[in-house]
């Protein structure tokens, strides 16, 4: 079963749908509202900065409140939901992969960044105010550059890298050192191999096989970049799509186990209670009374 969700490009954030755009940066106060349907996922990277207000949104079913002064970073694939806001000042900066890698060979430099195509990680952060000000430099220039009627997207890539940079840079030191890059690959490449296995209910040694890495070693990778196990990232992955299931398909408890190779529906039970502290059960009547209550409820099964 393929579950479907409203995928966007950069074009529809613009209301250009048709726009074959790489690359743009909106501020709020200025742009009209997209229309787009949330949930939703993007083709692209987005980074939301807050100068002032509130906002609150939900990554893959994790709620974050978007305070000024923050950034916030939602990467392709990602189930992505605009809940709410308060009046906001603050913008964000959409890229493609494509645009990123313009005149690079080596798309591991995308890859080597640890706060995008990373489900485990904090898509929210909250840098030292000096920190930001440099970091809304940048955004300054980014912004004049698209302003320029001679603009060029050479140098706007060059200060993309500088912006995402500066980013890094921030987590590095929130973290206390910098995870290996190589450890950041191979991390991603098992990221890319639970999205397309997830169904299959592999062994952690069936994924450290297919990277060619031991068992312990693909342990270690993962304490290091996620602070999980191995067994954990790939049990939260098979949650996601379990909640994914729940959510905004009509199966049925036993069906949904099915579906996620989980042949006792009981043990698939006690496992998602495990993880997410709910029943599938309570799971899925929870996310009834709440899009009960915001008027959305018309979309999704009962």
């Amino acid at each position: 079963m393929q579950l479907v969700f409203p995928l966007y490009s950069i074009g529809h954030f613009i209301n250009q749908p048709d726009k074959p755009t790489e690359f743009e940066i909106t501020r709020f106060e200025q742009m009209e509202e997209p229309d787009v349907e949330d949930p939703h996922k993007h083709t692209f990277y987005e980074i939301i900065w807050i100068d002032s207000g509130r906002s609150r949104q939900a990554i893959d079913y994790v709620e974050y409140e978007l305070t000024p002064g923050s950034l916030f970073f939602i990467s392709p694939g990602q189930l992505h939901f605009f809940e709410e806001w308060e009046p906001l000042t603050g913008g964000s900066i959409l890229f493609t992969e494509d645009f990123f890698l313009l005149n690079y060979q080596n798309r591991d430099t995308l890859f080597e960044l640890s706060f995008l195509d990373n489900f485990y990680a904090n898509p929210l952060l909250r840098p030292s105010p000096d920190n930001f000000a440099d970091i809304r430099h940048t955004i300054e220039l980014l912004g004049r550059e698209q302003q320029r009627t001679d603009r060029s997207n050479a140098i706007t890539q060059s200060l993309l890298h500088v912006l995402l940079a500066q980013i890094q840079r921030c987590i590095d030191s929130e973290a206390g050192q910098a995870v290996p890059k190589k450890y950041v690959l191979l991390y991603k490449n098992l990221k890319s191999l639970l999205d397309q296995h997830f169904a299959d209910n592999w062994p952690v040694s069936v994924y450290a096989d297919r990277l060619n890495i031991t068992q312990h070693h693909l342990n270690l990778v993962c304490k290091q970049v996620t602070g999980k196990t191995a067994s954990e990232v790939v049990r939260a992955r098979s949650m996601l799509e379990a909640k994914r299931l729940l959510s905004f398909s009509d199966l049925t408890i036993t069906e949904v186990a099915t579906q996620l190779n989980f042949l006792d529906s009981s043990y698939f039970a006690r496992v998602f209670r495990r993880e997410t502290g709910a029943s599938p059960v309570a799971f899925r009547q929870a996310l009834i009374e709440t899009w009960r209550g915001s008027g959305s409820l018309s979309r999704y099964p009962t």
